[in-house]
């Protein structure tokens, strides 16, 4: 049997690995469900929803921001070590968390538990990188990538559950005898640091805070309204931040964006694909739930079935996805993956208001299956852009562009679904049934309101079928840089 460097057996490894990603990944997510009971425990009223949402939104960003320079300590310091040390600012996070007795220390805490729940996906694809051999990594990267899709998608389930059996404070309570056990484990795998190479610390605050500044830029509506200067003037400085790192790392020995990434084909186009697939996937992820509980008439469980129709096929699709790279080629596999996305998302457009299965979940199953086809090869293609001591950098900037790409895309989302609703709902009457009214005129108007509605869920996915279309032309390009074709 492999082993891990000629310690734990490599499945273990792999295992251990994959723990770490969905654990964490499954905080990214746990909140949505136990929202309410947080609030209605911390005396938040309803009206203050906007407020509550950051307990939500402050994970993400703590999660994105601080992903490139952890990525890179792990680079420099050895891998599992950097992964203790992170899981240990988890936990610490987590306890914090269960502790709070404030939306300020819970907003707090939750980006504490961030800044160490995101080293685990980079790092656990650097590291399950190093495991195999090159004809078999892309299965360790699908295992990884899995392991973190099946965190985000049990996520809500696992903190309604939580929350209907004790109190939503345990969800962060059961983070600690697992981080320890998992902490426990891997000492067993060996750590070897690189001594000559060297983190630069300046370049990673600048770059924490333009990711930081540009994330907050890019989640605000009046980006794509147009309704207030305040994301414009927000990006600017961002942008800024961002030339001012460049102008930094040009000077600096060991920078930490290494030139090498940024010269290279394959990251780029890897990277660019990666953006786009993020971007189609949350548009797609909020519009199926939301179609089914709005014009579709469906109670909320079963819209979070729907979702979950889809969700549960990228596990498997990014295993398989993993698998087959080596078989038919990193490009193959990925193209292949966002036409299955696309074709998937533009039937699921088509739907009328009574679908059912066998429909339901074939399309739904078709759009989860591309989205897990694509994971591993267009990790495995960056990583393939990096020298070994800038694996997890370049690991941490493929996940950074995957949640960028989210956060535009929900932005741009709510910006124009309003407005496009607005546009289609445009010279109806309202629904809402008048006094006296024949119930007859009453349900035409609701029955136009209702098309409308459908236009609009139907074109949201439209878009997120041509932006996977779309991804098709960086996929193209996601040649390697100096090795032969003929894999691809």
């Amino acid at each position: 049997m492999l082993r891990a460097r000629n310690s734990i057996p490599v499945p273990w490894a792999l295992t251990l690995i994959g723990l770490g990603a969905f654990m964490t990944a499954l905080d990214q997510t746990v909140v949505v469900t136990a929202l309410p009971s947080v609030m209605l425990d911390l005396k938040i009223p309803a009206t203050d929803l906007d407020r509550a949402s950051w307990i939500i939104t402050a994970y993400l960003l703590g999660y994105t921001v601080a992903m490139p320079l952890i990525g890179r300590l792990a680079d420099v310091y050895g891998y599992p070590r950097v992964y203790q040390a992170s899981l240990l600012v988890f936990l610490l996070g987590s306890a914090m968390v269960a502790l709070s007795g404030s939306l300020g220390w819970v907003v707090t805490s939750r980006v504490i538990q961030a800044v160490g729940g995101g080293a685990a996906i980079p790092i656990g694809m650097a590291l399950a990188s190093t495991l195999l051999p090159p004809e078999r990594r892309g299965l360790a990267l699908g295992i990884v990538g899995g392991a973190a899709e099946a965190g985000s998608m049990l996520g809500p389930a696992y903190g309604g559950a939580i929350v209907e059996l004790a109190n939503w404070r345990w969800i962060f309570w059961l983070n600690l005898p697992q981080g320890a056990l998992l902490f426990v484990a891997l000492l067993w795998l060996p750590n070897q640091r690189n001594r000559e190479a060297r983190v630069d610390y300046a370049g990673g605050a600048l770059l924490v805070a333009a990711l930081l500044v540009l994330s907050l830029a890019l989640s605000r509506q009046g980006l794509f309204t147009l309704s207030s200067p305040t994301p414009f003037l927000v990006g600017a400085a961002g942008v800024l931040l961002a030339l001012t790192l460049v102008r930094l790392e040009s000077r600096v020995p060991q920078p930490l964006l290494s030139p090498v990434l940024f010269r290279s084909w394959a990251f780029l186009t890897a990277t660019g694909t990666q953006l786009l697939v993020g971007t189609a996937l949350i548009i797609a992820m909020v519009t199926v739930p939301l179609m089914a509980n709005t014009v579709m008439g469906k109670e909320p469980f079963t819209g979070a079935l729907w979702l979950l129709r889809m969700t549960a096929f990228i596990p498997p699709g990014a295993v398989l996805g993993g698998a087959l790279m080596h078989r038919v080629g990193i490009r193959a596999v990925t193209i292949i993956g966002l036409l299955l996305c696309a074709a998937g998302l533009f039937l699921v457009s088509t739907w009328p208001i009574g679908v059912e299965d066998p429909e339901l979940t074939l399309h739904l199953g078709m759009v989860g299956s591309g989205f897990g086809l694509v994971i591993a090869p267009i990790m495995a293609r960056a990583l393939e852009a990096a020298v070994n001591d800038y694996r997890a950098t370049a690991a941490s900037l493929v996940v950074v562009a995957r949640m960028m790409g989210m956060t535009l895309g929900l932005a741009a989302l709510s910006a124009w679904g309003v407005e496009h609703f607005q546009g289609l709902t445009a010279g109806l009457e309202s629904p809402v049934p008048l006094p006296g009214e024949a119930p007859e005129a009453a349900r035409l108007r609701l029955e136009a309101y209702t098309a409308a509605g459908l236009t609009l869920f139907h074109d949201f996915l439209r878009v997120a079928g041509a932006l996977s279309l779309l991804a098709v032309a960086p996929a193209l390009l996601m040649r390697r840089d100096r090795e032969p074709k003929k894999t691809d």
